[in-house]
C-alpha cells in the first residue's frame, strides 16, 4: 500500500524529499494563524494510523506552539534571583499535549482523539490534531450513504468521553501522566542462563 512509502519517507525527513517540502511549507504554516482548520491531513499514513478516516465529522486541525521552556520576562521589581521566576522553569506537559489542548478549545463543539508532528523551525513546533464531531456519530444523525457512517466502535467510544484533551485521556496526555509503559531496554552484556 501507499502508506507504507510514506511512512518511510517521514521516518527520516532529512534523507528524504519532505526536508525540502517543509522548509517550503513551514514558510507558509508561518504566516497562517495559531490554530487552522485544514481539507487533508499533510501524512495521511500517521493520520489513518491514529483513527482518520475521509467521512463526514472527521476534522483535522494545524496547530503551532512555541518551543522551549517556561521562559518569562525578568521581574523590574526587587527580588533575589532565586524568587525571580524566569530561569529553571519547566512545563508539566508536552508541546504536543498543549497543542492538543489550544485545538480543543478552538473547535468546543470537536472531540480530540489524537494528534501527530508535522514540522518545527527554531522557535515553533506544529502538530496536526484530529478531532471528531459528537453530534455525526449519534444514532439520530442522517447520512447521505450507509458507507458514511462511522463504524468504528473504538472511534466511537474515544470521542463520547467529554473533554478528554483536557483530563489528560489522550495518548500524549496518558504520557505525561506516565500511564504508557516504556519498552524496557535489553541490556546486550547480560546473558540468558541455562537452566
Amino acid at each position: 500500500m501507499i502508506y507504507k512509502y510514506i511512512a518511510k519517507e517521514w521516518a527520516k525527513p532529512e534523507e528524504s524529499f519532505v526536508e525540502d517540502l517543509m522548509k517550503e511549507r513551514l514558510i507558509l504554516y508561518r504566516k497562517q494563524p495559531t490554530t487552522l482548520r485544514i481539507e487533508k491531513p499533510t501524512r495521511l499514513d500517521r493520520a489513518r494510523s491514529l483513527g482518520y478516516k475521509a467521512k463526514q465529522g472527521f476534522v483535522v486541525a494545524r496547530t503551532k506552539v512555541r518551543r522551549g521552556g517556561l521562559r518569562k520576562r525578568r521581574p523590574r521589581s526587587g527580588r533575589r534571583p532565586k524568587r525571580m521566576g524566569v530561569a529553571k522553569y519547566k512545563p508539566a506537559k508536552s508541546l504536543k499535549l498543549i497543542g492538543e489542548e489550544r485545538a480543543g478549545k478552538k473547535f468546543p463543539n470537536l472531540e480530540v482523539l489524537n494528534s501527530y508532528w508535522v514540522g518545527e523551525d527554531g522557535r515553533s513546533k506544529w502538530f496536526e490534531v484530529i478531532m471528531v464531531n459528537k453530534v455525526v456519530l449519534s444514532r439520530q444523525h442522517k447520512f447521505k450513504t450507509k458507507k458514511a457512517r462511522i463504524t468504528n466502535q473504538n472511534i466511537v467510544n474515544l470521542a463520547n468521553q467529554k473533554r478528554r484533551v483536557n483530563r489528560g485521556l489522550t495518548a500524549s496526555g496518558k504520557r505525561v501522566r506516565h500511564l504508557v509503559k516504556s519498552p524496557e531496554k535489553k541490556n546486550p552484556k547480560k546473558r540468558k542462563t541455562k537452566k
